[in-house]
């Protein structure tokens, strides 16, 4: 099978067995090549890498790196390429020992459900109650004392020496500002500290992705859509498989993650408690 650019060119292989239907790998080929795409073209739309792209056509599931992440590869293209991945998945399953056993998918941890942590008393507002407490007790005071000195001398008696305004002390008047925490960088910043979030979002374009928790079990598996989001959440460690890591923005336990990924990049990461490390 060529490479070119051309799909007019490239022939199929010949399916030798006996079954009437065509393989995987062939009925996607021809699939493409019937909507007039070359394998360049289905690669760049997928973000699946262009030696995979060959290989599934050719029936050779061994690059995609597992039963899990083959059938995410069939059902993307299959979707490229215009036709139903129902069929292909269970001709898959049927050549390859049936379908995975499935999981109970593990609790996604949402952000915006993230109850705010109980806290202690106020201390900072008592402390400012305090001192208007004060400052009002010391005006009425004076106040008192002012008008005790106007009766005095009302009545002809000679007022007592007072200390010029100059000698009195001077009430606070300045009430200490509550700081304010500084706002975190992503609403999933309170994360519980004893399990680990992982918050992926494709900002740039599309990109395929899949999620395991520390057992193994599957999260997550297809398509992320230009600005949608997916959190998961685990006591251990989170493991990701990301189709294209450079159109994806990485939250872990709140903290973002900055690393230079190339665009059409595959990379597979782990990420556990504390702070953000690539497994």
């Amino acid at each position: 099978m060529s490479i070119g650019n051309s799909p007019e060119d490239e022939r199929p292989f010949e399916d030798v067995s006996g079954d009437d239907r065509p393989s995987v790998g062939r009925a996607l080929q021809q699939a493409r090549i019937n909507a007039g795409l070359t394998v360049d073209d289905v690669s760049n739309a997928t973000r699946v890498r262009l030696p995979i792209v060959h290989a599934i056509e050719a029936d050779d599931f061994a690059p995609c790196g597992g039963d899990v992440y083959a059938r995410g590869h069939i059902r993307t293209l299959a979707r490229a390429v215009g036709i139903d991945p129902a069929p292909l998945l269970a001709q898959y399953d049927e050549e390859h020992g049936g379908r995975p056993a499935p999981t109970p998918a593990a609790p996604l941890f949402e952000a915006e459900r993230i109850r705010p942590e109980r806290r202690g008393p106020n201390w900072t507002a008592a402390m400012v109650a305090a001192i208007v407490v004060v400052i009002a007790f010391v005006g009425f005071t004076a106040f008192k004392g002012g008008d005790d000195g106007a009766a005095s001398v009302a009545d002809g008696a000679t007022p007592s020496p007072t200390k010029s305004a100059a000698d009195k002390p001077k009430p606070k008047s300045e009430k200490p500002k509550s700081q304010k925490p500084d706002p975190t960088d992503s609403a999933i910043a309170a994360a519980p500290q004893d399990k680990v979030t992982v918050k992926v979002t494709a900002d740039e374009d599309r990109s395929w992705i899949s999620a395991h928790d520390h057992n193994g079990r599957l999260l997550f598996d297809g398509l992320l859509k230009q600005g949608e989001s997916k959190t998961f959440q685990d006591s251990e460690k989170i493991n990701l498989v990301l189709g294209d890591a450079g159109a994806l923005q990485i939250y872990v336990n709140g903290k973002k993650i900055e690393d230079d990924w190339q665009r059409g990049a595959v990379e597979r990461l782990t990420y556990t408690k504390g702070d953000p490390q690539v497994g």
